[in-house]
């Protein structure tokens, strides 16, 4: 949009489009995470976002740490990363996130990353304390900027506020799940004004709800047995079949892959940065590149917001 502050935003270069690291050591193993990885580079992507918790047998972190590392590409490449999911009381206690920065930098092997963000709002440590390490990661080059996640738009405008009148480091980025089934829930409305009003960056998760605006799914059996399930349940209710079938529509009309028109109805919303979305093999991935040069027109979005 024209008159949107994060059009063009300068962070991606010239693809608007930041990789989910949460398939790697889950649902994609080293190799072919380094084959995804690979193809991302090449098509000029150069955001990559993760966080200490994903992966299993092996971390995401250390998959795109040494991914960098094996091809030289550190500088090239924006990392985010996240500490605070478990929601555990304390989890953004100072001392133990300056910990969980030293462990992520050294499975990244960077000394720094690009972008460090609250995973989850911990409502038992003080907001001063959370200001303060943050702005310390800042500080001490540890990270570039700082933003949030899973935060009700009274707590960011909290820790925002907070922020500018002790002339700290204030969130810059925030990264609410959002997408065409899941659209007031944590972004829309007041919290979507604010980001607009303060130039957050905006970099919505889950912009194909967990592949169910994919078009791939005809039922519930279809994922019977996915690691996603609970997601694509979620991403079925309360409609959710009816927003597919205009998504599936739309993408008839223009010859491309529902997934194309899902993301690019992220990227065309107020305050989008960049939507954030995650491929297990490179045929998906070139998806997600063709998709967010995509331009919906002004009918088809219509058709799109009014589901």
């Amino acid at each position: 949009m024209a008159d949107d502050p994060m059009a063009n935003h300068p962070a991606f270069g010239g693809l608007p489009l930041i990789f989910g690291g949460n398939v790697f050591g889950w649902t994609t193993d080293r190799d072919r995470g380094f084959e995804i990885l690979d193809a991302f580079h090449e098509a000029g992507g150069r955001m990559i976002d993760t966080a200490e918790v994903y992966g299993h047998d092996i971390k995401s972190e250390a998959v795109i740490g040494e991914w960098m590392e094996s091809r030289g590409v550190r500088k090239d490449m924006l990392i985010a990363t996240k500490t605070g999911i478990p929601g555990i009381p304390g989890a953004l206690a100072p001392d133990k996130v300056r910990t969980a920065l030293q462990g992520s930098l050294e499975r990244l092997r960077t000394d720094y990353v690009d972008l460090y963000y609250v995973h989850k709002d911990d409502e038992t440590t003080p907001l001063d304390e959370v200001v303060d390490v943050y702005d310390e990661a800042v500080h001490s080059g540890k990270a570039r900027e700082v933003g949030g996640s899973k935060y009700t738009v009274d707590r960011l405008k909290a820790i925002v506020a907070l922020a500018e009148e002790r002339g700290k480091t204030p969130f810059t980025w925030f990264q609410p799940k959002y997408n065409l089934v899941a659209r007031a829930e944590e972004y829309e409305g007041e919290l979507q004004d604010f980001c607009l009003a303060k130039g957050i960056a905006v970099a919505p998760f889950y912009s194909l709800a967990a592949g169910f605006l994919t078009g791939k799914f005809r039922s519930a059996g279809d994922w019977k047995g996915s690691t996603r399930d609970y997601a694509l349940e979620a991403a079925a209710a309360d409609g959710g079949w009816r927003v597919l079938d205009t998504v599936r529509a739309v993408a008839a009309d223009i010859g491309v892959p529902p997934a194309q028109v899902a993301i690019a109805w992220v990227k065309a919303q107020p305050g989008i940065a960049a939507p954030l979305a995650s491929a297990t093999s490179p045929a998906q991935l070139a998806d997600l590149v063709a998709a967010v040069s995509l331009a919906l027109s002004a009918e088809h979005l219509a058709r799109l917001d009014a589901g």
